[in-house]
């Protein structure tokens, strides 16, 4: 992790933390700016914020724990008030990619539960076009060759994510690929489109999910962004 203070993701995922207030249950993500927001929470209990939490990843909920904040097990979940989560990708509409730290299938099942989704990025996550980034896509391991081949058809170049050479599992037991599609025109029919494929369990991408959408800067400083 980049410990520096001005760090532009620490920064913008500060600044979301000042929207939660006592009482609240809170989505944590998970990633490197996920980790600044985890960071900043944790200050916020020590201090005496009541709240209880619940993670998106073993590795954000190893981290809250540390940190001493309170995690509730899902069972006892009827709503998430808000959610700070990080992002691969933001664009115009706040449509965005993620995955890259291998938890979107986790991230969408609490952002789908939350009242507020605030995403926060540094500046260069921001873009017109989605796809640059490519698009991270969670399938079963069964029969995955079949699958990547359906995605390949959808006119991407699909990868199996790796880690020390071997296939990287999520926190699922699922494989990911990372799918290569130049841009992505209609990330609505994109969505649809992968999810529709047997095999694949969800894909990176959560259209118009966002409430807010914070980013921080190079130069320190912090804005949050207006709806196109």
């Amino acid at each position: 992790m980049n410990l520096e203070s001005n760090n532009p993701k620490r920064t913008a995922a500060e600044k979301a933390v000042e929207y939660i207030q006592d009482g609240m249950t809170v989505g944590l993500g998970t990633g490197s700016t996920a980790y600044w927001a985890i960071q900043q929470i944790g200050k916020r209990v020590l201090s005496g914020l009541q709240i209880k939490a619940v993670a998106t990843s073993v590795q954000s909920e190893n981290l809250a724990k540390e940190l001493g904040i309170p995690l509730i097990p899902f069972s006892e979940v009827e709503e998430i008030d808000v959610t700070i989560d990080g992002a691969d990708e933001v664009d115009g509409a706040w449509n965005l990619v993620k995955g890259g730290g291998g938890a979107l299938l986790r991230e969408k099942i609490i952002a789908s539960s939350s009242k507020q989704l605030i995403i926060v990025v540094d500046e260069s996550k921001v873009v017109d076009q989605l796809g640059k980034f490519h698009l991270p896509v969670e399938v079963v391991k069964f029969a995955y060759e079949l699958t990547r081949n359906k995605l390949s058809a959808l006119g991407c170049e699909p990868k199996m994510r790796m880690i020390d050479q071997q296939p990287f599992t999520t926190d699922n037991g699922n494989y990911i690929l990372d799918c290569d599609f130049k841009q992505i025109k209609r990330p609505s029919e994109c969505h649809d489109a992968i999810n529709r494929i047997p095999g694949v369990v969800d894909n990176g991408l959560f259209i118009k999910m966002a409430a807010r959408v914070i980013v921080g800067y190079q130069d320190g400083s912090v804005e949050e962004l207006k709806l196109v």
